[in-house]
C-alpha cells in the first residue's frame, strides 16, 4: 500500500481508507539524470529535458487547439513539484485540478512503455494543490490591497494618462501623510471624494488637483468595480511567502487559481497577473542563477494579457520579465501561437516547446514560418514542414544548454503525466480547500478600520459641529418674538428654518397691529353714533324742561342745549372718549 501525505500537513493517509489523496510519498515527475524530462526524440528516443539551473530563463508551450499544450504544462509542473519547486498554475478551462488524484495507467501505459520511462523511475500519483479563487467561490479567496498594487501599477491598468496618474500619486501621498489606510477600492474612492472637497486647501502643499483628473480616475474604479475588482481588493491580503513553503515530503506545492470566471473578464485577468510578477519582484530578494528556480509560473491563455493592453502596460510587463530571471523566478507562457506573445517579451523566452500550427490562410502561413524560423535549425528535417505535421502529443523543442545557449531543435513525444487527465468535481475539491493549512488565514474575510471608515466619521463630525454652530447663532439671534407688550420665546432653529420662523412673527405682528386699528375705528364709531343719538335725546327732553319752566322760545332753547351737553358727557364716561 502506497503512503500518501496531505500537503502541508505530516498526517498520513492510506489509499483508498476515504481519505483524499494528495501526494504519494514516492518518486513522482520525470527527473532524470537530475534534468526535468520533457519526452524522447521521436526517432532516437534520447531524452529532451531542461536544465533546472536553466528553467528560470522563461519558456512558451504554444499550439493549436488539442494538440497537448494542457498534457505538457503538467509534465512541467510535475517535475518542478517535485523537485521541491513551488509552482503557480492558471487554470483557465478547469482541467488541471484533477492533478491531486493519482493517473489512469491504463490511459498512458502504452506511451509510457514505448518511451521506456518505466525504467527511468516513472510512476503515478497525485499532487500537492493548493485552490485558489479570486471570487472565493472555488477555492481560498486570492486578494491584494490597494496600498499593496501602488498607485504606479493601479494607474497603468486603468490607463490613466500622466495628469491623472500624478493625481493618483497624490491621493496616495495624502493617504500615507494622514495616516489612511488604502485597502479597498471603497476607501480609495472615499479618498478622492476627500481630495476632491479639500482641494483648495490640499493644492497649496501638493500642486494643482483638476476635478476633471479626479472625475476621470474615479470613472475608471466603476469600471474595474463593474468587471468585479472589489473582489480582488480586501484582507486579507495575499502574502508570498505562503507560496514558497514545501509540502512535509519536499515536494513543491502546486498554487492553482481557478481562471474560469476571471477570464471573462480581460482586464481583471492581466490586472492580477501583472499584480502578481509585480509582487513577486518585489518581494524577493537578488538571488542570481541558481541550481534550479524558487518558483515558477505558468500563466495559461496567456494573449489575454497582452491583447488590448496599453505601451506602457506592456512594457511594464517586458520589463518585469527581462528582470526576474534574477530573483530565481521562472515564467512560462501558453498560447496557442506565439505571435499571441509581443516581440519584446518573445525574445526573453529561452525554453521553447512548440505544438502543431495549422495554417488555411497566408497569414497563418506566415505565422508557421515565423514560428519555424524562431528555433535553431535542425539538418535532420525541414522545421516549418514538421511544425504542419505534428500529431497530438509530439512538439518541436528547443532549450538552453548548460552555457545558456539554445539547443538544436528536436521532434519530440511528449512524456505522459503522473497525475490523472479529466476534471475534479466540486465536492472534493471544497473539501480539499478546506483541509488546508491556509484556510484559516484567508478564508475569512475582514474589513478593518480604514480610509473610507475613517472619513465616514469624519463626515459626521463635521456635520454634528455646524449644526451646534447654527443652533448656537439662532439663540443668540432673536430669541424671542413679541406680541404686543408680551414677549412670546421663540423656538431654536437653525439656517433656513430661523428665517422662516422670523418671517412668520413679522407677519403675526402685522396682523395684530391691523386688528388693533380696525378695533380702535369701530370703538370710535360706535362712541360717535352713541353721542349722537343721547345728545338728541337730551335735547328733547331739555326742550320740554325749559318750555315748561321758563316759558318762551328762550327757555325752550337753553333747556335742549343744557340736555344735549349732559347726555353726550354721560356717553363718553362710560366709552372712555
Amino acid at each position: 500500500m502506497l503512503v500518501l501525505y496531505n500537503y502541508r500537513n505530516s498526517s498520513p493517509a492510506c489509499s483508498g481508507c476515504g481519505e483524499t489523496a494528495y501526494i504519494v510519498k514516492a518518486r513522482l515527475g520525470m527527473i532524470s539524470n537530475g534534468m526535468i524530462l520533457i519526452g524522447t526524440t521521436k526517432d532516437a528516443g534520447a531524452d529532451v529535458s531542461i536544465r533546472p539551473s536553466m528553467a528560470n530563463r522563461h519558456g512558451l508551450i504554444a499550439g493549436a487547439t488539442g494538440t497537448g499544450k494542457t498534457v505538457t504544462l503538467r509534465v512541467l509542473a510535475e517535475s518542478f513539484s517535485a523537485l521541491g519547486v513551488p509552482v503557480f498554475m492558471a487554470d483557465a478551462k478547469g482541467d488541471l485540478a484533477s492533478m491531486v488524484d493519482a493517473g489512469d495507467a491504463e490511459s498512458t501505459k502504452d506511451r509510457a512503455g514505448k518511451m521506456g520511462l518505466y525504467e527511468k523511475g516513472f510512476s503515478y500519483g497525485g499532487y500537492p494543490v493548493c485552490f485558489w479563487d479570486v471570487y472565493g467561490q472555488t477555492g481560498l479567496p486570492l486578494r491584494t490591497t490597494v496600498s499593496e498594487m501602488g498607485p504606479v501599477l493601479l494607474a497603468r491598468i486603468m490607463d490613466l494618462n500622466d495628469t491623472q496618474s500624478d493625481i493618483l500619486n497624490i491621493i496616495f501621498k495624502i493617504a500615507d501623510d494622514e495616516g489612511l489606510l488604502l485597502i479597498d477600492l471603497k476607501d480609495l474612492k472615499a479618498m478622492i471624494g476627500f481630495v476632491g472637497e479639500n482641494a483648495k486647501e490640499l493644492s497649496s502643499k501638493y500642486g494643482n488637483i483638476a476635478t476633471a483628473s479626479l472625475n476621470a480616475i474615479t470613472r475608471a474604479i466603476v469600471s474595474i468595480e463593474s468587471e468585479g475588482g472589489e473582489s480582488f481588493f480586501g484582507e486579507p491580503a495575499l502574502n508570498i511567502a505562503d507560496w514558497l513553503l514545501p509540502d512535509a515530503s519536499g515536494k513543491g506545492i502546486i498554487e492553482l487559481l481557478d481562471c474560469r470566471k476571471l477570464m471573462l473578464s480581460p482586464r481583471m485577468y492581466s490586472m492580477f497577473m501583472l499584480w502578481l510578477m509585480s509582487e513577486l519582484f518585489e518581494t524577493l530578494p537578488e538571488v542570481g542563477d541558481l541550481e534550479k528556480p524558487r518558483m515558477v509560473f505558468f500563466f495559461d491563455e496567456a494573449h489575454m494579457l497582452f491583447d488590448g493592453a496599453p505601451k506602457v502596460l506592456l512594457e511594464k510587463i517586458e520589463q518585469v520579465v527581462k528582470l526576474i530571471r534574477s530573483k530565481g523566478v521562472g515564467i512560462y507562457f501558453i498560447t496557442q501561437n506565439p505571435r499571441d506573445i509581443p516581440d519584446g517579451v518573445l525574445a526573453q523566452l529561452g525554453n521553447k516547446i512548440q505544438h502543431a500550427l495549422r495554417a488555411y490562410t497566408p497569414a497563418e502561413m506566415k505565422g508557421v514560418k515565423a514560428a519555424a524560423q524562431s528555433f535553431r535549425e535542425n539538418p535532420a528535417f525541414d522545421t516549418m514542414k514538421v511544425l504542419g505535421e505534428l500529431g497530438t502529443g509530439e512538439a518541436l523543442v528547443s532549450v538552453l544548454d548548460e552555457k545558456g545557449i539554445p539547443t538544436v531543435v528536436e521532434q519530440t513525444m511528449i512524456a505522459p503525466p503522473a497525475s490523472r487527465l479529466g476534471t475534479l468535481d466540486d465536492a472534493k475539491r471544497d473539501e480539499i480547500t478546506k483541509r488546508s493549512m491556509l484556510y484559516p488565514r484567508y478564508n475569512d474575510f475582514f474589513d478593518r478600520d480604514s480610509a473610507y471608515e475613517f472619513l465616514e466619521r469624519h463626515k459626521q463630525e463635521v456635520a454634528a459641529a455646524q449644526e451646534a454652530e447654527a443652533a448656537q447663532a439662532a439663540q443668540a439671534s432673536d430669541s424671542t418674538v413679541y406680541r404686543g407688550a408680551a414677549p412670546v420665546a421663540t423656538a431654536q432653529v437653525t439656517g433656513n428654518s430661523l428665517l422662516e420662523a422670523q418671517e412668520r412673527a413679522r407677519l403675526e405682528k402685522e396682523a395684530l397691529k391691523a386688528k388693533s386699528q380696525r378695533n380702535k375705528a369701530v370703538s370710535r364709531a360706535t362712541a360717535s353714533v352713541a353721542k349722537t343719538v343721547t345728545g338728541t335725546i337730551g335735547r328733547e327732553l331739555g326742550n320740554t324742561v325749559g318750555s315748561s319752566l321758563l316759558g318762551s322760545g328762550f327757555g325752550k332753547r337753553l333747556g335742549g342745549n343744557v340736555g344735549a351737553s349732559i347726555g353726550r358727557n354721560l356717553i363718553g364716561i362710560f366709552t372712555g372718549r
